[in-house]
């Protein structure tokens, strides 16, 4: 299981390294708006989730959406730590 910290690092050392097959990396590239589309697709499919679906299918789903928002994180430069302290 990752911390969200190590997910961040994980996803910039893809982004870094720029794998033309890693699907993080081709998300990346595809600029703030296209990852934006995903982030509020991915919130809707979270919201049905925790109205109709498991446990299970509402964790992936928030754990896709998790990723999805780290990805713009990286995009937009911010951080985690950035994030702490606005908690």
């Amino acid at each position: 299981m990752k911390t969200f910290d190590e997910l961040y690092t994980e996803l910039q050392h893809k982004v870094e390294t720029g794998d033309p097959n890693s699907s993080t990396v081709k998300e990346h590239a595809a600029g703030v708006h296209a990852i934006g589309k995903k982030i509020v697709e991915e919130a809707a499919e979270v919201w049905m989730a925790a109205e109709h679906e498991t446990v299970e299918e509402f964790t992936a789903e928030a754990s896709q959406l998790i990723y999805h928002l780290q990805v713009m994180m990286l995009a937009k430069g911010v951080r985690p730590e950035d994030v702490y302290k606005q908690l």
